[in-house]
Protein backbone atom coordinates (compact mmCIF):
# COMPACT_ATOMS: atom_id res chain seq x y z
CA UNK A 1 0.00 0.00 0.00
CA UNK A 2 2.78 2.52 0.81
CA UNK A 3 4.88 1.55 -2.13
CA UNK A 4 1.66 2.16 -4.09
CA UNK A 5 1.13 5.78 -2.51
CA UNK A 6 4.42 6.85 -2.97
CA UNK A 7 4.32 5.10 -6.69
CA UNK A 8 0.92 7.60 -7.18
CA UNK A 9 2.01 10.69 -5.33
CA UNK A 10 4.38 11.10 -8.46
CA UNK A 11 3.91 14.29 -10.21
CA UNK A 12 5.30 16.84 -11.96
CA UNK A 13 6.01 19.91 -10.65
CA UNK A 14 4.16 23.30 -11.34
CA UNK A 15 4.21 24.90 -14.80
CA UNK A 16 5.88 27.88 -15.14
CA UNK A 17 3.94 29.48 -17.37
CA UNK A 18 0.13 28.89 -18.31
CA UNK A 19 0.47 29.71 -21.53
CA UNK A 20 -0.31 26.84 -23.95
CA UNK A 21 0.29 26.14 -28.01
CA UNK A 22 -2.12 25.36 -30.49
CA UNK A 23 -2.13 21.48 -28.97
CA UNK A 24 -2.28 22.22 -25.35
CA UNK A 25 1.20 22.00 -24.55
CA UNK A 26 1.77 24.71 -21.52
CA UNK A 27 4.69 26.66 -23.13
CA UNK A 28 7.36 27.54 -19.68
CA UNK A 29 8.20 31.05 -21.68
CA UNK A 30 5.53 34.25 -21.92
CA UNK A 31 4.72 35.59 -25.29
CA UNK A 32 5.52 39.22 -26.29
CA UNK A 33 2.27 39.13 -28.56
CA UNK A 34 -0.70 40.81 -27.39
CA UNK A 35 -2.35 37.71 -28.66
CA UNK A 36 -1.05 35.55 -26.99
CA UNK A 37 0.15 32.16 -28.18
CA UNK A 38 -3.33 31.14 -30.83
CA UNK A 39 -2.39 33.17 -32.88
CA UNK A 40 -4.70 33.66 -35.92
CA UNK A 41 -3.87 31.55 -39.72
CA UNK A 42 -3.96 33.80 -43.05
CA UNK A 43 -7.77 34.25 -44.27
CA UNK A 44 -6.65 31.89 -47.25
CA UNK A 45 -5.32 29.21 -45.22
CA UNK A 46 -8.66 29.25 -43.29
CA UNK A 47 -10.57 29.04 -46.33
CA UNK A 48 -8.60 26.15 -47.94
CA UNK A 49 -8.58 24.09 -44.16
CA UNK A 50 -12.75 24.63 -44.02
CA UNK A 51 -12.87 23.12 -48.01
CA UNK A 52 -11.21 20.82 -46.81
CA UNK A 53 -13.41 19.92 -44.02
CA UNK A 54 -16.14 19.81 -46.26
CA UNK A 55 -14.59 17.44 -48.29
CA UNK A 56 -13.81 15.06 -45.58
CA UNK A 57 -17.53 15.63 -44.14
CA UNK A 58 -18.74 14.12 -47.56
CA UNK A 59 -16.65 11.52 -47.72
CA UNK A 60 -17.46 10.00 -44.58
CA UNK A 61 -20.88 11.30 -44.17
CA UNK A 62 -23.01 11.84 -40.86
CA UNK A 63 -21.42 9.92 -38.36
CA UNK A 64 -19.08 8.28 -40.87
CA UNK A 65 -22.39 6.69 -42.24
CA UNK A 66 -21.17 6.80 -45.52
CA UNK A 67 -16.83 5.97 -45.35
CA UNK A 68 -16.95 1.97 -46.46
CA UNK A 69 -18.78 3.19 -49.64
CA UNK A 70 -16.61 5.88 -51.02
CA UNK A 71 -13.24 3.35 -49.64
CA UNK A 72 -14.46 0.94 -51.70
CA UNK A 73 -15.28 3.25 -54.99
CA UNK A 74 -12.63 6.10 -54.35
CA UNK A 75 -9.54 3.99 -52.44
CA UNK A 76 -7.35 6.31 -54.58
CA UNK A 77 -8.55 9.51 -53.48
CA UNK A 78 -8.85 8.67 -49.94
CA UNK A 79 -4.98 7.69 -50.04
CA UNK A 80 -4.18 10.83 -51.13
CA UNK A 81 -6.76 12.92 -48.88
CA UNK A 82 -5.11 10.94 -46.18
CA UNK A 83 -1.40 11.59 -47.14
CA UNK A 84 -2.35 15.62 -47.52
CA UNK A 85 -3.48 15.30 -43.84
CA UNK A 86 -6.79 14.33 -41.84
CA UNK A 87 -8.71 17.91 -40.93
CA UNK A 88 -7.79 18.45 -36.93
CA UNK A 89 -11.67 18.41 -36.10
CA UNK A 90 -12.62 14.98 -37.76
CA UNK A 91 -9.36 13.15 -36.86
CA UNK A 92 -10.92 10.79 -33.97
CA UNK A 93 -13.94 9.63 -36.14
CA UNK A 94 -11.72 9.06 -39.11
CA UNK A 95 -8.81 7.17 -36.92
CA UNK A 96 -11.61 5.18 -35.69
CA UNK A 97 -12.96 4.36 -39.42
CA UNK A 98 -9.72 3.71 -40.80
CA UNK A 99 -9.05 1.56 -38.26
CA UNK A 100 -12.02 -0.69 -37.90
CA UNK A 101 -12.57 0.43 -34.47
CA UNK A 102 -15.40 1.10 -34.36
CA UNK A 103 -17.43 -2.21 -35.62
CA UNK A 104 -14.92 -3.58 -32.51
CA UNK A 105 -16.81 -1.20 -30.28
CA UNK A 106 -20.26 -1.91 -31.77
CA UNK A 107 -19.74 -5.49 -31.69
CA UNK A 108 -18.52 -5.57 -28.22
CA UNK A 109 -20.56 -3.61 -25.98
CA UNK A 110 -20.34 -3.15 -21.99
CA UNK A 111 -16.83 -4.89 -22.30
CA UNK A 112 -14.49 -2.32 -21.76
CA UNK A 113 -16.48 -0.89 -18.89
CA UNK A 114 -15.96 -4.37 -17.83
CA UNK A 115 -12.41 -4.59 -18.02
CA UNK A 116 -12.20 -1.06 -16.41
CA UNK A 117 -14.42 -2.09 -12.89
CA UNK A 118 -14.45 -5.68 -12.43
CA UNK A 119 -11.28 -6.51 -14.00
CA UNK A 120 -7.56 -6.47 -11.77
CA UNK A 121 -4.22 -6.03 -13.43
CA UNK A 122 -1.37 -7.28 -12.84
CA UNK A 123 0.34 -4.14 -14.35
CA UNK A 124 -1.19 -1.55 -12.55
CA UNK A 125 1.64 0.06 -9.81
CA UNK A 126 3.65 0.04 -13.64
CA UNK A 127 0.68 1.86 -15.01
CA UNK A 128 0.30 3.96 -12.27
CA UNK A 129 4.34 5.15 -11.93
CA UNK A 130 4.26 6.14 -15.76
CA UNK A 131 1.10 7.61 -15.66
CA UNK A 132 3.00 11.19 -14.32
CA UNK A 133 5.41 10.70 -17.24
CA UNK A 134 2.58 10.71 -20.12
CA UNK A 135 2.58 14.08 -21.64
CA UNK A 136 3.53 15.84 -18.32
CA UNK A 137 3.45 19.08 -20.30
CA UNK A 138 0.54 18.92 -21.59
CA UNK A 139 -2.59 20.55 -19.85
CA UNK A 140 -4.99 17.99 -19.80
CA UNK A 141 -2.70 15.30 -18.23
CA UNK A 142 -1.18 17.74 -15.44
CA UNK A 143 -3.39 17.49 -12.88
CA UNK A 144 -2.94 13.89 -10.36
CA UNK A 145 -6.08 12.33 -10.53
CA UNK A 146 -7.68 14.83 -12.87
CA UNK A 147 -9.78 13.80 -15.68
CA UNK A 148 -6.77 13.32 -17.99
CA UNK A 149 -4.75 10.47 -15.87
CA UNK A 150 -7.75 9.10 -14.95
CA UNK A 151 -8.68 8.54 -18.09
CA UNK A 152 -5.64 7.59 -19.24
CA UNK A 153 -4.79 4.76 -16.68
CA UNK A 154 -8.48 3.47 -17.45
CA UNK A 155 -7.40 2.86 -21.24
CA UNK A 156 -4.29 1.01 -20.11
CA UNK A 157 -5.52 -1.00 -17.67
CA UNK A 158 -8.40 -2.37 -19.91
CA UNK A 159 -5.86 -3.54 -22.38
CA UNK A 160 -3.39 -4.62 -20.38
CA UNK A 161 -6.40 -7.21 -18.86
CA UNK A 162 -8.01 -7.49 -22.40
CA UNK A 163 -4.48 -8.61 -23.79
CA UNK A 164 -2.75 -10.36 -21.26
CA UNK A 165 0.13 -11.79 -24.05
CA UNK A 166 1.07 -7.83 -24.29
CA UNK A 167 -0.21 -6.49 -21.56
CA UNK A 168 0.97 -3.11 -20.31
CA UNK A 169 3.91 -2.32 -21.85
CA UNK A 170 6.07 0.97 -21.39
CA UNK A 171 5.61 3.72 -24.01
CA UNK A 172 1.94 2.59 -24.78
CA UNK A 173 0.47 5.63 -22.93
CA UNK A 174 1.86 7.87 -25.20
CA UNK A 175 -0.29 6.55 -27.57
CA UNK A 176 -3.49 6.38 -25.77
CA UNK A 177 -2.74 9.71 -24.41
CA UNK A 178 -2.63 11.12 -27.78
CA UNK A 179 -6.54 9.06 -28.35
CA UNK A 180 -7.37 10.40 -25.68
CA UNK A 181 -7.35 14.31 -26.82
CA UNK A 182 -9.71 13.34 -29.79
CA UNK A 183 -12.37 10.73 -28.95
CA UNK A 184 -13.46 9.02 -25.34
CA UNK A 185 -12.04 6.27 -23.15
CA UNK A 186 -13.83 3.32 -24.85
CA UNK A 187 -12.61 4.90 -28.08
CA UNK A 188 -9.72 5.05 -27.41
CA UNK A 189 -9.12 1.53 -26.04
CA UNK A 190 -11.03 -0.33 -28.95
CA UNK A 191 -8.72 1.88 -31.11
CA UNK A 192 -5.28 0.42 -30.07
CA UNK A 193 -7.59 -3.27 -29.91
CA UNK A 194 -7.54 -2.63 -33.23
CA UNK A 195 -4.18 -1.40 -33.75
CA UNK A 196 -2.33 -4.13 -31.44
CA UNK A 197 -4.73 -6.95 -32.73
CA UNK A 198 -5.91 -6.26 -35.80
CA UNK A 199 -9.45 -5.81 -37.48
CA UNK A 200 -9.54 -3.59 -40.66
CA UNK A 201 -5.76 -3.76 -41.29
CA UNK A 202 -2.81 -6.59 -40.26
CA UNK A 203 -2.37 -6.34 -35.88
CA UNK A 204 0.46 -4.15 -35.20
CA UNK A 205 1.43 -6.44 -32.51
CA UNK A 206 4.92 -6.22 -32.99
CA UNK A 207 5.42 -2.41 -33.04
CA UNK A 208 7.37 -2.56 -29.73
CA UNK A 209 9.73 -4.71 -30.65
CA UNK A 210 10.15 -4.04 -34.88
CA UNK A 211 12.35 -1.10 -36.23
CA UNK A 212 11.63 -1.68 -39.69
CA UNK A 213 10.01 1.09 -40.88
CA UNK A 214 11.99 3.59 -38.88
CA UNK A 215 14.99 2.32 -40.98
CA UNK A 216 12.99 2.25 -44.16
CA UNK A 217 12.16 5.89 -43.62
CA UNK A 218 15.98 6.82 -42.69
CA UNK A 219 17.04 5.44 -45.50
CA UNK A 220 14.74 7.05 -47.69
CA UNK A 221 15.61 10.57 -45.90
CA UNK A 222 19.34 9.77 -46.38
CA UNK A 223 18.92 8.74 -50.46
CA UNK A 224 16.69 12.26 -51.09
CA UNK A 225 19.51 14.05 -49.49
CA UNK A 226 22.17 12.22 -50.14
CA UNK A 227 23.81 14.82 -52.74
CA UNK A 228 23.86 17.85 -50.31
CA UNK A 229 25.00 15.61 -47.31
CA UNK A 230 27.98 14.39 -49.23
CA UNK A 231 29.30 18.06 -49.63
CA UNK A 232 29.01 18.89 -46.52
CA UNK A 233 31.78 19.47 -43.91
CA UNK A 234 31.67 16.68 -40.98
CA UNK A 235 30.60 19.30 -38.39
CA UNK A 236 27.85 20.50 -40.45
CA UNK A 237 26.65 17.11 -41.16
CA UNK A 238 24.54 16.33 -37.29
CA UNK A 239 23.01 19.19 -37.94
CA UNK A 240 21.57 18.68 -41.44
CA UNK A 241 20.39 15.86 -40.12
CA UNK A 242 18.28 17.32 -37.63
CA UNK A 243 16.87 19.62 -40.24
CA UNK A 244 15.82 17.67 -43.01
CA UNK A 245 14.23 20.16 -45.77
CA UNK A 246 9.99 20.56 -46.30
CA UNK A 247 10.46 18.63 -49.85
CA UNK A 248 12.26 15.71 -47.84
CA UNK A 249 9.59 15.08 -45.24
CA UNK A 250 6.89 15.32 -48.21
CA UNK A 251 4.85 12.05 -47.44
CA UNK A 252 3.89 11.85 -51.35
CA UNK A 253 7.47 11.47 -51.69
CA UNK A 254 8.90 10.27 -48.66
CA UNK A 255 6.49 7.47 -48.31
CA UNK A 256 6.97 5.56 -51.87
CA UNK A 257 10.78 6.25 -51.21
CA UNK A 258 10.81 3.93 -47.87
CA UNK A 259 9.03 1.57 -49.07
CA UNK A 260 11.53 0.79 -51.90
CA UNK A 261 13.75 -0.59 -49.73
CA UNK A 262 14.40 -4.05 -48.23
CA UNK A 263 15.04 -4.17 -44.97
CA UNK A 264 15.30 -7.73 -42.91
CA UNK A 265 14.31 -7.93 -39.27
CA UNK A 266 17.22 -8.57 -37.11
CA UNK A 267 16.21 -8.09 -33.56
Amino acid sequence: MDKKKEVDDMEPGPALSRSLDRVGFIKTEQSNSPEGTLKSRPAHECGREERRIRKWRKMIGAGGSDWKHYVRRNPHVVKRRIRKGIPDCLRGLVWQLISGSRDLLLMNPGVYETLVIYETSTSELEIIRDISRTFPSHIFFQQRHGTGQRSLYNVLKAYSVYDRDVGYVQGMGFIAGLLLLYMSEEDAFWLIVALLKGAVHAPMEGLYQSMKVVFQVGLALLRFCHDDLVKLPFEELLHSLRNFPDEATDPDTLLPLALSFKVMNCL
